[in-house]
Order: structure tokens, then C-alpha cells, then sequence
């Protein structure tokens, strides 16, 4: 009896410790899924890349560069500056010096030299202004949709900076201007998992091999809108940083739409009336990209639009009535990727936006043109250099890109940005911002 008592004793003893265990690690694992939901990823700054004014392309010396193209005919000549006229574009954009040179030079070596200049002197600035040891840094994401060599941009960057052999880093490519919202993303999740750690992301687009000279008028499109651009952002899960973070990120959306076939349709359909070449968005095109914004604001709005809003939207959807939410009562600040005049146009008209709304982006494309993924933060630093940005206040970074992709990221504001920060790309010009812009120009 002694025995059999001893052996239940034992038995209890054992489920006991089991059940322990077992209520340990399931109380472990709740305190981690909690400490992971609950983590804080914020930005601490950020910087762009301000080509020097020897890289200015203004109109007339872009078309001069065109007409020497030996391998253009005078009918895709004549397109392009047709685009150009239409652009929005003003006389400071910036092209590489390869593509500035008669006749124009193509390479691996000038594709290289032009991304080093760029990545190179976007993330100097952003550590020195951020006082930030290249070797503190945890997770390295960078993107850039058309030049992808071997070994990769994110290597190069760990071999400049001599990062440590731990790094975890990621190169992303082929997914348009939407890039640099896939790259958050990213830097989002690694940051939440491995907590107490600092992200650099790299936004670029190297223009050097992407320089087109065939007939196809949607790909001589590209040569029209692109120009040089940069931005190197560098992220943080670690609570020490909280004091010194400029933004934390409230929310990330991604919509794709590559599981329908019109997005792979043609970009532009030619017009050629009464001996005019002109240009107009396919409706293939405004087809997908008006359900891709669309898809993306049904899953943003709910997360940001005051309850009014909300329920006035669902009551206009029960009545099968078009309603376009109120997002000015959600954001006090918009990025919009100025991919082109007609992009912004369509969007503002899209979301019921103010001309207000979209200055930072008309004069990023004004100023800058379309640098790709890197944009939305040439548009942010308008506004900090314009001292709107105050503590509190959210912005709205909306990027679209190939595939067809719609993103959103929405940051909070953690202090008054002041004016006056030398390293802002717009802080020697600000002062002329923003300015009136012709619907057409004159070049030829």
C-alpha cells in the first residue's frame, strides 16, 4: 500500500511539473505575441540624395541630346518632346552624367558609378545627420526595380560602410515605384520579430542602361519622366530610440493586382490626329489602377477615417451610391508619388483632394521629376522644409508602381520638425515654393 501510495504521488508529482511547463510556455509564448503586437517601429530620419547643378538636364539640352540620338527616328523625337512640353517638369532635374554626354554612353561601369554617387551620398548624410555607426545597423533592405547586378546593391553598401558580417540584408527589384512602400514593409515585420534593432533602408533607380531608343512610344515614355533620385531611411524598433524618432509608423497597406491580366496591358495608347502626336492613358490602365486605390483605401479607411466617415461611406455603399470618403479629416499631410502631371491629376480627383493637397507633390515633379520609389520622401522633405509638419499631425505616403501595385504607409508625427535643416534637399529653394506650372511648354 506504502508503494502503490509512493507511485501515485509520483505520478501526480510528474503531471504537476508537466502542467507547470506546459502553462509556462504557453504564458512565455502570450508574452511574446503581445511584446511582438505591441512593438513600436518608428523612423528616426531619413535623407535624400540632392544631385550637384552640373547633372541639371533642362528641356533644351534634353531635346538636344535627343536629336543627336542616331538611333531615334524623328517621329519618336518628336513624341518625346511632346511629353516633355506636358510634364510638369522644370528646368532642375537631374540626369547622370553618362546620359549627358553626344552621343549618350550606356554601361555596367556608368550604371555603377551613377548608383554609388547616389546610394553612397544618400546614406553618408543620413548617418552623419543621425549620428548613427554603420556598424549599430541590424537589417539592410534596399530596392531598385531595373539595375540589379552582381553582387548586389546591398553588398555594395556593406562593403563601403564596413557593416558587420551579420547583417541581415535584402536587395529588392523589378516592382516599380512602389518600391520603396515594400521595402517598409518589410523593415516593418524583420523589426517587429527582432526587436531592439535598426533598419537602413535604400531606395534608388539607376537610369544609365534604362535609356530606350526603339519605336515602342510606352517605353519611350520612361526616357521622358525618370530622373536622378535617392533616399536612405533609416528605422527602429529599439526603446531607446523613442526620444529621437521623428515618426512612428501607424499602419502599412498593400494592394497587388497582378492576378489580373489587364495590368499587364500597354501603358499609353498613341494618338496621332491632324498630324499631332499626343498621348493618353490606356483605359486598361485607369481600369486597374482606379480598382487598385480603391481596394487599397476599402482596407485603409476603416483603420483611419473618423466613425462618421465610415458609416456614411457604408450607408452610401448599401444604397449602391458613390461616396468618396473624406480622408483630409484622417491626414493632415499627403505624399502622392508624382509618377507623372496625369497621375497626380487622377488621384486628386480620385480621393475629392484640395489643389493644396497635392502642392508637395507637384513640386517634387516640378523640381526633382519622377525619382521612382524614393519620390514620397523628396515630398516629405517639402513640407518639413515648409514648417508644416507639427507633433501629432499624420501623413499619408500613396505609391503605385508596375504589376499593378497600390501601397500606403501612414506615419505619425513625434515632434515639431523645424525648418531651417541644411541636409533637406529643398532647403535652397524652399523660399521660391511653390510655383506656378505651365499645362504646357513651348520647347521647340
Amino acid at each position: 500500500m506504502a508503494i502503490s501510495l509512493l507511485h501515485s504521488l509520483y505520478y501526480l508529482t510528474t503531471f504537476t511539473n508537466n502542467l507547470l511547463g506546459l502553462a509556462s510556455i504557453l504564458v512565455a509564448s502570450m508574452i511574446y505575441l503581445t511584446r511582438r503586437k505591441n512593438t513600436t517601429v518608428r523612423l528616426l530620419d531619413y535623407a535624400c540624395y540632392k544631385p550637384p547643378p552640373s547633372y541639371r538636364a533642362p528641356t533644351s539640352m534634353f531635346v538636344e541630346h535627343l536629336e543627336h540620338e542616331h538611333e531615334l527616328d524623328q517621329q519618336s523625337v518628336d513624341f518625346q518632346v511632346k511629353i516633355l512640353e506636358k510634364s510638369g517638369f522644370g528646368e532642375e532635374t537631374s540626369v547622370p552624367p553618362a546620359l549627358a554626354r553626344l552621343p549618350i554612353d550606356k554601361s555596367i561601369p556608368f550604371s555603377i558609378d551613377e548608383t554609388q554617387t547616389v546610394v553612397f551620398t544618400a546614406v553618408e548624410t543620413l548617418l552623419h545627420k543621425s549620428n548613427t555607426n554603420p556598424r549599430n545597423i541590424d537589417i539592410l533592405i534596399t530596392n531598385s526595380s531595373m539595375f540589379c547586378p552582381t553582387p548586389s546593391l546591398s553588398a555594395l553598401i556593406v562593403n563601403k560602410f564596413k557593416m558587420r558580417s551579420n547583417i541581415m540584408s535584402f536587395n529588392l527589384s523589378g516592382m516599380g515605384c512602389s518600391a520603396g512602400i515594400v521595402s517598409l514593409g518589410l523593415a516593418k515585420d524583420l523589426l517587429k520579430v527582432h526587436r531592439n534593432s535598426l533598419a537602413l533602408i535604400v531606395s534608388s533607380e539607376a537610369m544609365n542602361l534604362n535609356w530606350y531608343t526603339g519605336k515602342n512610344r510606352s517605353m519611350l515614355l520612361t526616357n521622358c519622366l525618370f530622373r536622378l533620385g535617392g533616399a536612405a531611411i533609416l528605422m527602429s524598433s529599439r526603446d531607446q530610440d523613442k526620444e529621437r524618432a521623428k515618426y512612428s509608423l501607424q499602419h502599412l497597406e498593400r494592394t497587388h493586382k497582378g492576378q489580373d491580366n489587364k495590368s499587364y496591358s500597354c501603358i499609353i495608347q498613341e494618338v496621332d490626329q491632324d498630324n499631332k502626336v499626343g498621348v493618353s492613358i490606356s483605359k486598361n490602365t485607369v481600369s486597374v489602377a482606379g480598382e487598385a486605390l480603391r481596394a487599397n483605401m476599402a482596407v485603409l479607411g476603416p483603420r483611419v477615417l473618423p466613425l462618421k466617415e465610415q458609416l456614411t461611406y457604408a450607408l452610401f455603399l448599401m444604397m449602391k451610391k458613390t461616396y468618396i470618403p473624406k480622408f483630409r479629416n484622417a491626414f493632415e499631410h499627403f505624399c502622392i508619388h508624382p509618377g507623372g502631371r496625369a497621375v497626380i491629376s487622377a488621384i486628386q480627383k480620385s480621393l475629392g483632394m484640395e489643389e493644396g493637397d497635392v502642392e508637395a507633390s507637384r513640386m517634387t515633379l516640378h523640381r526633382f521629376g519622377n525619382t521612382s520609389s524614393s519620390s514620397i520622401w523628396y515630398e516629405l522633405s517639402y513640407i518639413e522644409a515648409k514648417g508644416k509638419m507639427r507633433k501629432g499631425d499624420r501623413v499619408w505616403q500613396l505609391a503605385v508602381g508596375s504589376g499593378f501595385k497600390c501601397n500606403s504607409a501612414v506615419w505619425k508625427c513625434l515632434c515639431d520638425v523645424q525648418r531651417g535643416d541644411e541636409t533637406n534637399v529643398w532647403s535652397d529653394r524652399i523660399h521660391s515654393y511653390p510655383v506656378e506650372i505651365a499645362e504646357t511648354i513651348n520647347i521647340l
